[in-house]
């Protein structure tokens, strides 16, 4: 199998409860993603070697990106 690096950004969604409205919420989920992500998980998926590449912020969500994706 191939041996590919991924490069791009890690979106993040903030999703409220539904029918909330978000400046409302008491709670929110959190969700990583983007389609750069989506693709070095799918060839993943089909067995490719797959290394990202993006850069970070250095604080908690950055943090917790980086686990979201191990």
């Amino acid at each position: 199998m191939a041996k590919v690096v991924c490069l791009g950004e890690i979106m993040l969604r903030l999703s409220a409860e539904a029918g909330t409205r978000l400046q409302h919420a008491q709670q929110l989920a959190v969700f990583y993603g983007g389609g750069e992500a989506n693709v070095a998980g799918s060839l993943d998926n089909y067995g490719h070697q797959v290394q990202f590449a993006s850069k970070l912020p250095a604080n908690g969500f950055g943090q917790a990106e980086v686990l979201s994706l191990s």
